[in-house]
């Protein structure tokens, strides 16, 4: 194997790394927003503009695993169709969460409830990442696959 090709099969666990940092950062800049705001209804419009992007962000990092990503190692790894099977029913979660999280944000919910909203998409996206980190980065640091990053983890 060329250096070269070592280099790009070693960027996807990298790539994922990175992905999941940004994310981590988004929701912390998102819940510092609904935070630092004085009355409700400031906070509630600044959370609207970063729940937008970190919400539109999760979701397509989660379709983009599951439409390139997952199939891909299904492929190569059937011994993880398990894990992979987890983790698709985490995203499902997490975007059942999301949903609430923008539903409360539209309608000005009080502080208090998106602090809830936010805790617990927190939960479940950190758990969710650190389980597919232990479980994938290793399969990663081997996956040959042809698509562009922001394909397959989303655009960030």
């Amino acid at each position: 194997m060329a250096e070269g090709e070592q280099t790009r099969l070693v960027a996807w666990s990298r790539e994922m790394r990175a992905v999941h940092e940004r994310l981590r950062e988004a929701l912390a800049v998102t819940r510092r927003a609904l935070a630092d705001g004085e009355p409700a209804r400031p906070a509630t419009r600044e959370l609207l503009l970063f729940c937008h992007g970190f919400c539109a962000a999760l979701t397509a990092h989660h379709e983009g695993e599951d439409r390139s990503l997952f199939p891909a190692i299904a492929a190569r790894h059937p011994e993880l169709r398990g894990t992979l099977d987890r983790l698709r029913q985490d995203h499902s979660m997490i975007g059942y969460l999301l949903t609430g999280l923008s539903a409360a944000v539209a309608r000005d919910a009080p502080p208090g409830e998106l602090a809830r909203h936010l805790e617990g998409v927190a939960a479940i996206m950190e758990s969710h990442f650190r389980y597919e980190e232990r479980q994938l980065l290793t399969v990663l640091e081997t996956l040959s696959l042809d698509a562009d990053p922001g394909d397959v983890f989303g655009p960030l």
